[in-house]
């Protein structure tokens, strides 16, 4: 195979061509266009720092070495100006001729933009105020063979931004900061946990068993075992197993992956935490959460007060708190609960346009009902608490109405952030309810749970009381950044193949 670079000639790119007889003729005068390295100084953001009371027209004897793409050129013929952009910011190179050299000046009006370079020089501010380096050297260090969008501060086209990230971050700053933005969520997050005593871990990805939550499995096949295996849809049962075998406080910022439809709101693989905490319970999960997304968005925002979307949303504490019944009663107009006549629930179902299955039991029927009727009317943080039984197969029971857990999900814009509940510690609840999802699975339901026995094992062990939490990280950003799709806030979403 030949070493020269090749362009994919799909794309009809005369621009692409130019660039690559650009190359040939690099190398035939020795010099190389993907160098092994260069070694700058100072960064971009260092030099306007350091300089930022430089008086216009006023050249230092300061010399710094920078690297960064070429975002624009602009030839005078006696000076040329090239932008430059580092992971830091944007800096002008001021070049002339009586001091680059003849020949570097015409190398340097040679480049395109999309070029890296490197430019060492001193530092100066033109007499119009932009602060600039005069490079005495210039160099090549890697050749774009592709041209930049036409406007390099902007790439509108949705399925461009999408599937070319790359594309993406390079015309568009705002995007950059969108991900800075996540970094630093990352990162207060763990910093809260570990000042809340949690140790983090890491448990399998692929499992024998998927467990941990209602959704559908992706599934592979391990050739040495000859065994499928599936890509986790939660930590959960792996973290539970260690506060079986002694850690009291655990928490994963862990990749999920469920077999589910795209949207706005959904990709197959996505962001989650879980922690778990011994002697805790469904109260300890909610102080929890409400304190970190609190202390996330402070110190990532400095405010608590955020925008969505067009609509304002307080996150300052004390949270709204209501049952499920609570509010579905408050929206259908009458008292509706676990409790309610069947055939009354089923009623009330197609009086608002929510479809069944027969084999749903009131639990169900009252969480369609809230999904339908209150859950996107749900603006500000609302703790939805006591969720049926019949659709929270590891959450503790409620002391006071078996028929319902201690649980609680996080509703915030209209959209579940946090899941949390009393753990379920009883092996022999835990049987029943794991039976009973298998039940659903043998009648067509490819989301159910299946019997995990090995988790049942550890459970016998004795697993103290705990609680457990999960927030959606992909959410929780989207909300921060004022995003409207998951895929503004994942690098490199899922997409259909090209055509």
């Amino acid at each position: 195979m030949s070493d020269e670079p090749r362009t994919d000639p799909t794309q009809g790119d005369d621009a692409a061509g130019v660039r690559l007889t650009k190359v040939a003729r690099l190398r035939s005068q020795g010099v190389e266009p993907y160098r092994d390295s260069f070694s700058r100084t100072c960064s971009i953001s260092e030099v306007a720092a350091e300089h930022a009371t430089l008086e216009a027209g006023v050249e230092t004897d300061f010399t710094a070495s920078v690297a960064g793409r070429v975002i624009a050129k602009r030839d005078q013929g006696k000076a040329l100006f090239l932008v430059i952009r580092d992971g830091s910011g944007d800096l002008q190179l001021f070049c002339r001729p009586n001091v680059l050299g003849d020949e570097e000046f015409a190398f340097a009006a040679d480049l395109d933009a999309g070029d890296w370079v490197g430019a060492s020089g001193t530092v100066m501010r033109t007499r119009r105020g932009e602060l600039s380096i005069s490079p005495s050297e210039l160099v090549l260090l890697s050749k774009s063979l592709r041209p930049l969008p036409e406007k390099y501060h902007g790439l509108a086209d949705t399925e461009t931004r999408y599937r070319q990230r790359y594309v993406d971050l390079i015309a568009n700053p705002e995007v950059r900061a969108v991900f800075e933005t996540r970094f630093k969520v990352m990162s207060a997050i763990r910093r809260f946990m570990e000042g809340r005593g949690f140790v983090e871990v890491e448990t399998p990805m692929l499992q024998p068993i998927p467990g941990g939550a209602v959704a559908r499995p992706f599934v592979t096949h391990h050739n040495a075992l000859d065994i499928d295996l599936y890509l986790r849809i939660a930590p959960e049962l792996y973290l539970k197993r260690l506060l079986v075998g002694g850690f009291e406080r655990v928490y994963e910022l862990n990749r999920s992956f469920r077999n589910e439809g795209m949207s706005p709101r959904h990709n197959p693989e996505f962001t989650m935490l879980e922690a778990y905490q011994a002697f805790g319970n469904m109260e300890t999960m909610r102080e929890l959460t409400e304190s970190l997304i609190t202390f996330v968005a402070e110190e990532v925002l400095g405010t608590l007060e955020v925008g969505y979307q067009g609509t304002a949303i307080s996150l300052a504490s004390p949270w709204r708190q209501a049952s499920m019944a609570e509010l579905v009663s408050d929206a259908a107009g009458r008292e509706l609960s676990v409790h309610t006549p069947l055939a009354d629930l089923r009623a009330e179902c197609e009086r608002h346009g929510v479809t069944t299955d027969a084999s749903w039991g009131p639990g169900k029927l009252m969480n369609e009902l809230f999904e339908k009727l209150v859950e996107h009317t749900l603006a500000s943080p609302t703790f939805v608490m006591l969720y049926p039984a019949e659709t929270s197969p590891l959450a503790r029971r409620n002391d006071s109405d078996p028929e319902l857990t201690d649980r609680f999900e996080l509703i915030i814009t209209g959209r579940e952030f946090a899941n949390a509940f009393s753990e379920l510690i009883d092996p022999a609840d835990q049987r029943a309810r794991f039976e009973a999802q298998a039940m659903a699975k043998d009648a067509g339901d490819a989301e159910a749970m299946w019997v995990d026995e090995d988790y049942l094992r550890a459970q016998e062990y004795g697993m103290p009381p705990a609680g457990g939490l999960g927030i959606g990280i992909d959410r929780l950003v989207m909300l921060l950044t004022d995003s409207a799709s998951i895929r503004d806030v994942l690098l490199f979403p899922h997409m259909r193949p090209e055509a």
